[in-house]
């Protein structure tokens, strides 16, 4: 069975998206679920336009990954004998990647997952990206406890897929001047996805399931070959270790002009530590994500396969250093370059103590440090 996967945050930009890629594969079969409040799934199949089944169930706990484990599989392995061909429209923001983790443990062999795609109204994503609110308090999701922005997920949804549909809900108008900015910030944000017209030529890109995983580890940074105006991507990166809190307030300035921050940094007062940071829209947290490579095996001496997160491998440091990527409007490299530069240790400061250096961002910690501003 081969499977098209399609996320989105607006239902209508998903089934149009789905209708789209139907169109071209006569026979496939669509797969819609949908979760509501007090843990009710709603499945529907179409099979060329016409319903097949609509079912409604109650399930006990009525979360994102219970519907994928406990409906979408299952549905999936019945369903296998009816069609060589099926797209799954899944709940509005259920991750992607968490479905085609489920779908392969569940099936196994008997699945093929040929593209993951995020269904998205291009003239909404600039807004969706700032939103400071929920997922639920913004009415994506019935899941109160679901406490993403949709900055979150679109960044999410866009780093694992590898399609991007370019879905106008026939709702309401559509700012023509709007539409082209977003879509120009999408192809910003996801240089290695296919951006597609659902009301054009429909074309897709192949999932790759290592890739996909692999653009989506904390820290990662990858930048389009050409920019996307009048969006941009400035990469900067530093050598030796930051001071902890020059770059507490140089943090703040690098996230308030960019839609997208991520990358890996060295913090004096946390020297052993790989932190990852991310900030999507008004969100910003760095995240702990255990010992260099140069400090898990101190005898190394040449970069390991996959090279140093970013960084050339050097004699003295190993993989150890800081690459920061940054996303916005008109990006300042100079500004970037000056903000951070001001943050590296100086000859004195390299030789202090590590000890010397106060953690106010908490980076000891082994677990995620949220540095949150809504």
């Amino acid at each position: 069975m081969f499977v098209t996967v399609v996320s989105s945050l607006d239902v209508f930009a998903r089934q149009k998206a789905c209708a789209v890629l139907a169109a071209e594969r006569p026979g496939a079969l669509v797969v819609f679920h949908d979760l509501l409040g007090g843990g009710v799934v709603v499945r529907r199949v179409f099979k060329e336009g016409r319903c097949l089944e609509r079912q409604e169930s109650t399930l006990e706990h009525g979360c994102l990954s219970c519907t994928v484990r406990l409906d979408v599989v299952p549905a999936l392995r019945r369903l296998a004998v009816q069609g060589t061909h099926v797209i799954l429209g899944l709940p509005a923001a259920v991750e992607s990647s968490m479905a085609v983790g489920a779908l392969l443990k569940g099936l196994g062999s008997a699945v093929t997952v040929t593209s993951v795609v995020l269904a998205c109204a291009p003239d909404a994503v600039e807004d969706q990206i700032w939103d400071h609110h929920t997922l639920f308090e913004s009415g994506f999701t019935p899941v109160p406890e679901d406490d993403r922005t949709s900055g979150e997920f679109l960044v999410g949804e866009l780093s694992f897929g590898d399609t991007v549909m370019l879905s106008d809900p026939a709702l309401v108008p559509v700012d023509p001047g709007l539409r082209v900015r977003g879509g120009q910030l999408l192809k910003e944000l996801a240089p290695h996805a296919v951006v597609a017209d659902a009301d054009g030529a429909v074309k897709q890109g192949r999932h790759r399931l290592a890739k996909a995983m692999g653009r989506t580890v904390p820290g990662s940074v990858r930048v389009p070959d050409h920019p996307s105006a009048p969006f941009s991507t400035v990469v900067h990166r530093i050598r030796r270790p930051l001071h902890p809190e020059r770059f507490r307030h140089a943090l703040k300035a690098l996230a308030e002009g960019s839609c997208w921050l991520r990358g890996t940094l060295w913090v004096a007062s946390a020297p052993g530590c790989r932190i990852a940071v991310q900030g999507i829209g008004p969100r910003v947290w760095l995240e702990n994500t255990g010992p260099w490579q140069a400090d898990r095996d101190p005898l190394l001496r040449t970069p390991p396969e996959g090279g140093g997160a970013g960084l050339d491998w050097h004699p003295e440091y190993g993989d150890r250093g800081t690459v920061l990527a940054v996303t916005g409007d008109a990006v300042d490299a100079a500004e970037v370059a000056a903000l951070l530069n001001a943050c590296e240790l100086t000859d004195d400061e390299m030789a202090s103590a590590a000890a010397s250096f106060e953690d106010p961002l908490g980076l000891n910690e082994p677990t995620e440090t949220h540095q949150r501003s809504n």
